[in-house]
């Protein structure tokens, strides 16, 4: 029986506190462009930026737990997340920003990455239903970062300072598990986790590539494209993103409760199925509330992609799971970086609806690579 203990609940935070920023920067595209007189490509150079970050986070990521331990190093990206935090609020040039977003996205990346790893040693047969409402609650703090930036840009006052909200919750949480951070670790003698992955891990790899990048074109741009397609304003075409994060929170939290029969893959497929489905309505529609609710579709779509994902790979890991976590990073870096990006390319040469076409193409792939390379019996929990 899954239990939200303390692990959970600390975990979970972490999570919501990065991405705030994720939540608060990813729809502010529009507005940062603006900002800096950019265009949609070197405005996407953003992602570009994290998805360096995360690739990065992921060869470090199995060192830092090697020698730091897992709690220790959850603060230590941290640590790193916030001072990218504030150099990017303060920063004003883009050259700058693109920096600051660098140094953020590691911190965000070996977050995550180390939440992940320990839920799923934690929890163990109970880590996809740990791992999706953990990621729920990290929802909010998307919500919560869209609904901030959006706001303060609606209002006139620089979006940016809705960011350093998460500073002081930083501290509180910190305050809070010191006593795990000061638990002796004893590194294992073998050496951080390492050695070649099979193909099969690889496929299902690039199956999650896929996932990934269907997940961050659309909250990167979505913003631009309902924009484009209703003629709002950008700060109120950015709180319409909210109806993401709304529906990446829903289906994270309840979709373990609905799915719980089905098993791995099948949750998988079925969510991006609904993915492709609500995209269809978004891109067609021109109506602002069919948007909206096809949105928040999209969100429940996208809501359980990264932790089924993730757990396929650990189950095609040969009980390797930091090695597998940290390679899952180069998926997202590479995702994070080229998505947005190419996207934002597309958007320049062709409008920003017809480079939207390129998010149906991914979801086309992550579903094949269901389909060809099963899961069939991996359980991650025995496999730890």
């Amino acid at each position: 029986m899954f239990q939200r203990d303390r692990v959970f609940w600390l975990g979970s935070l972490q999570t919501s506190l990065v991405v705030f920023f994720v939540g608060g920067f990813g729809p502010a595209q529009p507005l940062l462009r603006i900002e800096q007189h950019t265009s949609l490509a070197i405005a996407g150079l953003h992602g570009t930026a994290m998805g360096i970050a995360s690739i990065a986070a992921g060869f470090t990521g199995p060192v830092f737990v090697h020698r730091f331990g897992r709690p220790r190093t959850t603060w230590i990206g941290m640590s790193i997340f916030l001072v990218g935090l504030i150099a990017f609020v303060f920063a004003p040039a883009v050259q700058f920003t693109l920096i600051a977003t660098l140094i953020a996205g590691f911190g965000t990346s070996t977050v995550i990455n180390a939440m992940v790893t320990r839920f799923t040693e934690h929890f163990r047969e109970n880590a996809s239903n740990a791992l999706s409402q953990g990621n729920a609650v990290g929802s909010i703090g998307y919500i919560l970062g869209t609904f901030s930036v959006g706001t303060l840009a609606a209002f006139g006052i620089s979006w940016r300072l809705a960011l350093l909200v998460v500073i002081p919750i930083a501290i509180f949480l910190y305050s809070q598990s010191r006593h795990e951070i000061s638990d002796e670790h004893t590194p294992d003698e073998s050496g951080p986790q390492r050695g070649a992955l099979s193909g099969k891990f690889w496929f299902a790899w690039f199956g999650f590539v896929a996932c990934i990048a269907g997940e961050f074109a659309t909250t990167f741009w979505a913003a631009a494209l309902i924009r484009d397609r209703i003629g709002s304003s950008p700060a109120f075409s950015t709180i319409t993103i909210m109806a993401v994060g709304t529906g990446m929170g829903l289906g994270r939290w309840y979709g373990p409760k609905v799915l719980k029969r089905f098993q791995l893959d099948s949750k998988l497929r079925f969510v991006i199925g609904l993915q492709f489905f609500a995209f269809s309505v978004v891109w067609f529609s021109h109506t602002l509330l069919i948007s909206l609710f096809a949105l928040c579709v999209v969100g429940m779509g996208l809501s359980m992609q990264f932790p089924l994902s993730s757990l396929r790979l650990i189950g095609f890991s040969d009980n390797r799971p930091d090695l597998a976590i940290g390679r899952s990073s180069l998926a997202a870096g590479s995702a994070i970086a080229g998505s947005p990006f190419i996207l934002g390319v597309l958007g320049d040469h062709f409008g920003i609806s017809r480079a939207y076409l390129m998010v149906p193409v991914l979801v086309i792939l992550a579903f094949s690579t269901l389909v060809i390379l099963p899961s069939q019996k991996v359980t991650v929990g025995e496999n730890l």
